[in-house]
């Protein structure tokens, strides 16, 4: 079913990237990068119909929180019905207002932002606006870990990461379709 809500938007929303949501290989090598051990605030960007969404409430702490920003009000309708959980927080809003919808959820920092946005279907400075407010809501040694199509080129994403933070790396997950390419950017 999520394959067909996700063609249906891809077809009426430019800025949905996929036609089938992340595989559970593609999802499992993005939250290796998270250390689950610990309270955390997460904050996911485009998390779609909530592929992520079960994975991460598994994996967290009783005292963290997660933090859904989506765009798409049909994905958004499908968050509000499908998740109930009081450590969950989902937004109608747009990954650029994420410093004030992370205060508005009486935050100060973030450990992890998630993103699954097609930062090349963004022009130059709402590329930019995003990285740069992702940066200032990280605690330090916080990672913003960001999947994309693996044909990516630098200059729509890695490029951006590497003007606002301090180390950025990037592997490929091949087990999903299409194979993604995964940046880990640490503050």
């Amino acid at each position: 079913m999520d394959t067909i809500v996700y063609l249906k938007n891809m077809l009426r929303d430019k800025q949905v990237a996929s036609f089938t949501p992340t595989s559970i290989f593609g999802i499992k090598k993005v939250c290796d990068k998270i250390d689950f051990r610990k309270k955390n605030v997460i904050i996911e960007y485009g998390p779609g119909t909530g592929v992520f969404t079960p994975y991460l409430l598994d994996n967290l702490t009783p005292d963290s929180t997660l933090i859904l920003i989506e765009r798409n009000v049909e994905f958004v309708n499908i968050l509000q019905n499908s998740f109930r959980d009081p450590r969950l927080v989902i937004y109608h809003e747009s990954a650029e207002n994420v410093v004030a919808l992370l205060a508005r959820s009486g935050l100060k920092k973030a450990d992890y932002i998630i993103s699954g946005i097609p930062f090349s279907f963004l022009p130059h400075p709402l590329r930019n606006t995003i990285v740069k407010e992702s940066a200032e809501c990280l605690r330090p040694g916080g990672k913003f870990l960001s999947y994309q199509t693996f044909f990516q080129l630098d200059k729509f994403l890695k490029d951006y990461l590497e003007r606002h933070f301090k180390k950025v790396k990037t592997e490929f997950c091949i087990r999903n379709a299409p194979p993604i390419r995964i940046f880990e950017a640490i503050k």
